[in-house]
């Protein structure tokens, strides 16, 4: 299939799941008959196992832990889905179990699988809207909308955002609000709507400021502080602030952080992009020696892709001795 054939199809599949949810579906698998019995304990069990897996992408890439999550999905949690439950069991089984999916989903994406990302994502709405989770079916829907508007298809982002955002004003929690708005406000920002951008990312930023800094169970409830910061920044750069970027990239490193390899590395990329854009070589060049250093070992396509840009970029740069030897270091890395 080439670019142009996924790329129909990978609007036609983020369409479909506007509309697709069972909502009978926990109702009439509980308390069928089945070859074993599950109850919370398993549902814990999940929850414990994704935030492990989740845990260990987030620091090393996607493509360190994907196979594990799949097999636990297919072998154990499958055998659970299967077994026999009540209905307030189920719905928290099938929420959970949307969770693992989208962190499936999110692993696939990160190690460039666009296809299998996407139906996993697609996988996660389904099972998050049969269990009535508003939260967890905007947070699939969101991870369809940034994908589409990596892969090109901009009205369907829109769309997909649309829908996660409207989701999302159904919860109460600061975080998700932010999370949903910044979704909505990076389409917008590729669609050239620089209103509808510029209010949700006012009503993202409103939002964590009423947020607290310590991170919740929920999905959402994990969108900290310096990722919002790291998004926010890059929206601005997509609108052409560049001082606005640069802000908020610096904000998401140093005032509050970023504990994970993988994350601090695409961070580090994107700033040295911003600090290069304003004309600040030196500086682009002393951060993207520290996105160097942070980055080895990770497995992430968005990590790969930053060498790649950064190497691009460095041409640009003749005669300078800093900007050779990160020549040499990407060429060594990759």
């Amino acid at each position: 299939m080439d670019r142009r054939q996924f790329l129909a199809v990978s609007a036609a599949v983020g369409l479909a799941a506007l509309d697709s949810p069972d909502a009978e579906a926990v109702t009439r698998r509980a308390n069928r008959p089945g070859p074993v019995s599950v109850g919370m304990g398993e549902v814990t069990a999940v929850r414990t196992m994704t935030t492990t897996l989740g845990d260990a992408a987030s620091e090393l890439g996607g493509g360190h832990a994907r196979h594990l999550a799949v097999r636990y999905l297919t072998v154990d949690v499958k055998r659970w889905l299967d077994g026999r439950y009540s209905e307030k069991v189920g719905r928290e089984l099938f929420a959970a179990t949307s969770e693992l999916v989208h962190l499936i989903g999110w692993m696939a994406r990160d190690e460039g699988d666009h296809g299998l990302s996407q139906r996993y994502h697609l996988h996660a709405f389904k099972l998050a809207a049969e269990a009535g989770e508003n939260e967890l079916a905007a947070t699939a829907l969101r991870g369809l909308a940034d994908q589409a508007v990596d892969l090109g298809q901009i009205p369907t982002a829109v769309r997909l955002a649309e829908a996660c955002e409207q989701r999302g004003r159904k919860l109460s929690n600061p975080k998700a609000l932010a999370y949903y708005r910044n979704t909505l406000a990076r389409a917008s920002a590729a669609d050239g709507d620089q209103v509808t951008a510029a209010r949700m990312l006012t009503a993202a930023q409103s939002a964590m400021e009423h947020a607290s800094m310590r991170p919740g169970q929920s999905w959402a409830s994990h969108y900290s502080h310096g990722r919002w910061a790291h998004e926010s920044g890059m929206i601005h750069l997509r609108l052409g602030d560049l001082s606005a970027a640069e802000e908020h990239l610096r904000l998401a490193l140093d005032i509050h952080g970023l504990d994970r390899k993988r994350t601090r590395a695409i961070v580090l990329a994107d700033l040295g992009h911003v600090q290069l854009k304003r004309g600040d070589t030196a500086q682009a060049l002393a951060t993207w020696r520290d996105f160097l250093d942070c980055s080895e070992g990770v497995r992430s396509v968005r990590v790969n892709d930053g060498m790649t840009n950064i190497a691009a970029r460095l041409r640009s740069i003749p005669h300078d001795p800093t900007a050779a030897e990160l020549t040499e270091r990407i060429a060594a890395q990759t």
